[in-house]
Parts: structure tokens; sequence; C-alpha cells
């Protein structure tokens, strides 16, 4: 390869690479943490950026200079001095990296300890995960509430999650709250989380786990403590009669075709194949990636591999009418 052709592909690759830090999404940025977790891991993070910046530069200018002073120059026909064998350098080429590295371990090793302990105290709220192809469940033993897709929790609290999977193996990531955890087949795992302030975080499975992988999301509702406790009254006591004819219609329709995979407290729908549809007219989200809006609830029931290819949920045998009458039913679960 031509040296000017090596140039230029130095030139595109650093384009490329820099055009690649900006692909991440604004709320699911690591650099914008939430909650102490977060907090904990970006100061890693940014520790490891110092150091391996202060040894680039370091490295750069010894190389600089040395290309400088030792260059070739007319006349010279002699290599210029040696330094092989040196014993000081060699010592202080040894002692850095070691400081170094201590320098890193000493505070990821008690990080790694602090978010490894489980959170305990009147304080804490547990939470056990279970995911599935595509989708993921939240049970709040302590309450008596299970849902899906969105894990509400009140800000200022420690929220102990146990991480489970049905299937294959996840991985819960919600960045801007704590770093990733696997969900392992046969394995329990258990990490903290805490919001400092109240809003929506993105979560995303983070371990390959098929077609719809991409799409496996969720939320992280933080809201303040008033506005959980009047959620989790709501997911207690929910509304869940059907108001006007079609949602009548629906929810006999959803009795046929769907109530022996999905659950609905407060009514005979005990499935448990599906996630759980309480509250489902209060949820941000269809499916976990869609709004929630009557055209998306319609678009998800009439073809749900379309939206997650490889999903589970079959596509129901209903027409128009009688798709718009379940949705109707679902709009009405508050």
């Amino acid at each position: 390869m031509r040296p000017k052709h090596r140039i230029g592909l130095l030139l595109t690759t650093a384009v490329l690479l820099l055009g690649l830090t900006g692909c991440q999404r604004a709320d699911m940025s690591v650099l914008d943490p939430a909650g102490p977790v977060a907090k904990m891991q970006l100061s890693i993070i940014m520790l490891s950026v110092y150091i391996m910046s202060g040894i680039f530069v370091v490295a750069m200018g010894i190389l600089l200079y040395v290309l400088i002073r030792y260059r070739s120059r007319r006349g010279q026909n002699q290599p210029p001095k040696q330094v092989e064998g040196n014993n000081v350098l060699e010592a202080i080429w040894t002692i850095i990296p070691v400081i170094l590295l201590a320098i890193l371990a000493v505070p990821t090793v008690t990080t790694a300890f602090a978010l490894d302990a489980k959170p305990t105290g009147s304080n804490v709220l547990n939470v056990k995960v279970k995911a599935s192809q595509f989708w993921w469940q939240f049970e709040y033993p302590d309450l008596g509430i299970v849902t899906a897709q969105e894990l509400h929790i009140p800000t200022g609290t420690k929220v102990n999650l146990q991480l489970e999977t049905t299937d294959v193996m996840h991985s819960f990531w919600v960045p801007r709250l704590a770093g990733k955890t696997d969900l392992i087949p046969g394995r329990t795992n258990t990490m903290w989380i805490q919001a400092d302030q109240p809003g929506e975080f993105q979560g995303k499975c983070a371990e390959y786990c098929g077609p719809s992988h991409g799409v496996m999301d969720f939320l992280v509702v933080a809201e303040d403590p008033r506005q959980f406790q009047a959620w989790t009254d709501r997911m207690k006591h929910p509304q869940v009669q059907p108001a006007g004819d079609a949602a009548v219609e629906g929810e006999k329709l959803f009795a046929q075709n769907c109530a022996s995979c999905h659950s609905v407290a407060g009514t005979n729908f005990k499935g448990a194949l599906g996630p759980n549809l309480t509250g489902f007219a209060d949820r941000i989200k269809v499916a976990g990636v869609l709004e929630n809006t009557d055209e998306n609830v319609r678009r998800w029931i009439s073809d749900p591999a379309a939206v997650k290819p490889g999903t589970k949920m079959p596509k129901v045998p209903l027409n128009e009418q009688q798709i718009s009458a379940v949705a109707a039913f679902l709009r009405d679960l508050k």
C-alpha cells in the first residue's frame, strides 16, 4: 500500500470513529448519571480515562522528543548512545505502572464491594425481575403487585433487584442508573439501583437473545414517594370495568383469546405465559417500544411478529372490528 493511501485510510478510520461517538442516545448516556450507582461507576470510568490520557500524553511526548533529539543528521555516521540495560530506567518504568494500577485498583475494588452489598433497612424496595423473549416482568413481593415493561420506583430509595430469566440469557441495563447485570438461566443475580430525581429512564436488554433483542426495551419510571404510593394504590385496586359497548365486547373476546396467557388483577384472567396487563391504559409504551395509542395497540394485537420478530405472542384470528374492541377493553384498564 502506498504511503498516501495509508494516510487516507487512517484519516477515514478516524472520521468514522469520531462519527460513531455520536450514535449513543442522549437518554442512555452513562455520562449523565441519575443515581448513586451510576455515579460511582462513572467515577471509575473517568479515573481510568484520566490515567490512560496521562500515559498517552507522556508516551507521545517521549516519542516526539526522541524523534527530534535523535533524528538523522548530515555527517552523522554513528548510532546514538544506547541505554539498554539501564537499571534506573528499568526500575522507573516498572514502578510507575504498579503505582498507576494501585491508584485504579483501590477505588475499583471498594466500589465493587459497595455495589455488591445487598441493601437492607426499612427504606428498601424489593423487586423480582424476570426476563423472557422479548419482554420484562416486575414483581413487588412486599406490595403484592405484578406488572410488565415498566419498573416504577420511588426517588431516593434503594431498589434491590433479583434478576432471573425464563429462557435464554438476557442482561438488565439502565445506563443512567446502573451498568448491566446478566440474567443467567438457572441462576439468580442481584443488583441495586436508586434514582435521585423523578423521570423516565430507558432500559434495554444488553445481551443478544434472539431476533428482537434490539427492541427488548423497558422503562424505569422514577416518581416522588407520593406519586409512587398513588401508583401502588391503583395497581392494588385497578379499574377493570369496561366502559362502552366496544369495551364490553372486547372483554369477551379477551376472555376467549387472550386470558390463557395474560393476567389482569381484579378479574378472573390469570394467565402467566405473557405480560401482566394490570393498569395497561396507564402505561407509557405498548410492548415496551410503541407509544401507548389506540392505533399502536391495534397494530400490536393484529400482528405482534411485525413489531417484535420471534415473539411468542401469536397472531390472533380476529377481524379489524374485533381487534378494535379488544383494544378498547385494554385502554379501559387503569
